[in-house]
């Protein structure tokens, strides 16, 4: 192997079915692991071939359960951001302010239609999926399942995702589920052989899921009939299209320097990458998204989704995104510059949303109010209408007009 590419030969322990090992070279200094749907393959293999367990470990090495974890976590993190109105806060009524069971409709929903995207993907190019070491160990690779089992799981999860989030969240959301998978596995997959626009398109796939946590929680306050437009536009939502600009935004830096690690597999399996196709353009379009972070956390306070202290909190992480995005243009990916970028994106995503959730606008002052109360609360209100109804004893004060005041 040439040594000024530092290649060195890595032997996949994984057997093949005649029993051969399948040598796989590799960049020793950016190697990553392999990904959970290549584990959950060779857990697969080692059970017994009529188990119920190696048919279920199965099914989910076909969902590529970590991508779907992060579109769950996305959904979720959307949902738990949604400002309430102030009419709906536990603290003027006695139902909470978000349904749990929509969460759990929505969480479910979203997963399933992740899993069904995910499966249809590699229904699409098992034959391409082969000659790359990251995905040669995967279940229709390896011949764990026929393409008819396949195709059953994945239209099966597709039907019970989007029609949980029809029936259990909203129409909108569960059109949202549905276009995603329509997208990925319709849009996307076939797209990566003929331009390296998939990757665009791969982000905007990315970037559905806060929408659909963002609709699913628009739609328990709605004030009209809860159709799209009212779930999804107007000022009111500009916090929602903000988290899907977020995770629209995340991509590039994260698969950038993913897929420069393994840019030669890329190539000679048909995918076209920038990682290979331009790779200087590669490093820019990491770098140049990264620096998107700084104005989307902006308007995420702006819109008053989060508090100020999240401009600061979110900067120092969104910062060092950044610094190794430079570092990784700057070294064209070289001297582990693809690597930190690729660990530091990992991190970015889940710090950033639990900070966003943490500075939430309002949620310590009401954890403030309900840990040592407000002796203020409610006081002038009654108080004045105390005075009113001096001399007036049989006068019924209405209730409703006071709760909903404002928001007529």
């Amino acid at each position: 192997m040439p040594q000024n590419h530092h290649i060195s030969e890595l032997l996949d322990r994984r057997k093949s079915q005649e029993g051969e090992v399948v040598p796989v070279a590799v960049d020793a200094e950016t190697t990553f692991p392999l990904d959970a749907s290549s584990q959950l393959t060779t857990i697969s293999t080692a059970l017994p071939a009529t188990s119920l367990r190696r048919r279920l470990t199965t099914f989910l090495a076909l969902s590529k359960p970590r991508l779907s974890f992060l579109m769950v976590l996305t959904t979720a993190t959307a949902y738990s951001l949604y400002p309430v109105p102030a009419v709906l806060l536990s603290s003027t009524t006695i139902a909470p302010s978000l349904s749990a069971l929509t969460l759990v409709f929505l969480t479910a929903g979203t997963g399933l239609c992740s899993a069904s995207a995910n499966a249809f993907n590699m229904l699409l190019e098992p034959q391409h999926d082969a000659k790359m070491s990251r995905t040669r160990n995967r279940p229709l690779v390896r011949g764990l399942i026929t393409k008819k089992g396949a195709f059953a799981f994945a239209a099966t999860a597709g039907i019970l995702g989007v029609g949980g989030l029809w029936f259990g969240v909203n129409p909108t959301v569960a059109f949202l589920g549905g276009f995603t998978i329509f997208l990925y596995a319709g849009v996307y997959t076939p797209m990566k052989r003929i331009s390296v626009l998939n990757t665009w398109v791969g982000a905007i796939v990315g970037s559905i899921p806060p929408l659909m946590g963002w609709a699913a929680a628009a739609g328990q306050s709605a004030a009209g009939s809860g159709e799209w437009r009212e779930l999804l536009l107007g000022e009111e939502n500009a916090g929602g299209w903000l988290l899907a600009a977020l995770l629209f935004a995340w991509q590039f830096p994260h698969f950038n320097a993913l897929s420069w690690t393994i840019r030669e597999e890329y190539k000679n399996a048909g995918y076209r990458m920038l990682a290979w196709t331009n790779t200087k353009m590669n490093g820019r379009v990491a770098l140049r998204y990264s620096l998107l972070f700084f104005p989307i956390c902006f308007g995420l306070t702006w819109c008053g989704v989060t508090d100020r202290g999240f401009l600061i909190t979110s900067s120092v992480v969104n910062a060092w995104m950044v610094r190794e995005a430079w570092k990784f243009w700057r070294k064209e990916g070289q001297k582990g510059s693809a690597r930190g970028l690729f660990w530091a994106s990992v991190w970015h995503l889940p710090v950033v949303m639990v900070l966003a959730m943490a500075h939430k606008q309002g949620l310590w002052e009401g954890i403030w109010r309900r840990t040592f109360g407000d002796e203020d609360d409610g006081h002038d209100v009654w108080d004045g209408e105390e005075e009113e109804l001096d001399g007036e004893p049989d006068r019924i004060i209405p209730a409703l007009p006071l709760l909903t005041a404002g928001h007529e």
